[in-house]
């Protein structure tokens, strides 16, 4: 991303509706897993360190995180969520099974080998180890927010779980999430296409009080999608495991 797309990204992931729901979605499918609080995991693609602030607030202490910007990961020093290491995800300076999770949020979409990435999360991941990868959903809306992130492509869940298991990672839960907003945002999308808006990010259109619907919106959302399992959304999730030898 760019140096601008980073600093909105770090003003606002405390407190923005969207990186908080994601961290309650997250929290339950880790807490799903019952890891013990000093299992080793890395979050890979670590960004300005919104899954770190969830990690360490579950209490987690085996946790190392990677990413390939010095900018994101200054912004993650400033913050005092830990300390990241500089890398590529397609090349990872770990040990064969080193983990036992490894969080791959909102990363492979900007990867042009998306499945160099995923085997290497496969190589880095202990047997019977898991990770929860997301990406953004549904070509349909392509917008802003794909171009300023420098997403190569947006993803369909059949395509996406054949990337997984090409990896040799075994799906065991999928669905997609955002659902109730999918019409807005598609619209709101199209909108700012038609308009050429010069903002910097999607995420600068909010208000407190924006903020606050769209907030209880998404925590409902983010509560029903793994058991609805709705045919769309914005972004999809997959849980996979390595197999054990």
């Amino acid at each position: 991303m760019d140096a601008e797309t980073f600093a909105v990204e770090a003003g606002i992931e405390q407190d923005h509706w969207w990186f908080r729901g994601r961290r309650v979605l997250f929290q339950a499918e880790i807490r799903r897993l019952g890891l013990p609080f000093d299992a080793d995991i890395l979050d890979v693609g670590t960004s300005t360190g919104t899954n770190l602030r969830l990690l360490r607030d579950m209490g987690h202490t085996g946790v190392r995180a990677l990413d390939s910007s010095q900018i994101a990961i200054d912004y993650v020093t400033q913050k005092g969520l830990g300390t990241v290491a500089r890398g590529d995800i397609c090349a990872m300076p770990y040990a064969d099974a080193s983990f036992d999770l490894v969080l791959a949020t909102d990363v492979i979409e900007h990867v042009e080998d998306d499945m160099g990435a995923l085997r290497e999360i496969h190589r880095v991941l202990r047997p019977g180890g898991v990770v929860i990868v997301t990406v953004p959903a549904f070509a349909s809306l392509w917008g802003l927010q794909d171009r300023v992130a420098h997403h190569k492509r947006r993803y369909l869940m059949a395509g996406l779980c054949a990337r997984i298991a090409g990896a040799e990672l075994v799906v065991q839960r999928r669905y997609y999430f955002n659902y109730l907003l999918f019409p807005a945002i598609w619209a709101a999308r199209r909108l700012l296409g038609l308009t050429k808006s010069n903002i910097r990010s999607e995420n600068q259109i909010n208000t407190p009080w924006l903020n606050a619907i769209l907030g209880a919106l998404f925590r409902f959302d983010v509560a029903t999608a793994p058991l609805l399992r709705p045919p769309f959304g914005v972004s999809a999730l997959v849980l996979a495991r390595k197999g054990r030898v």
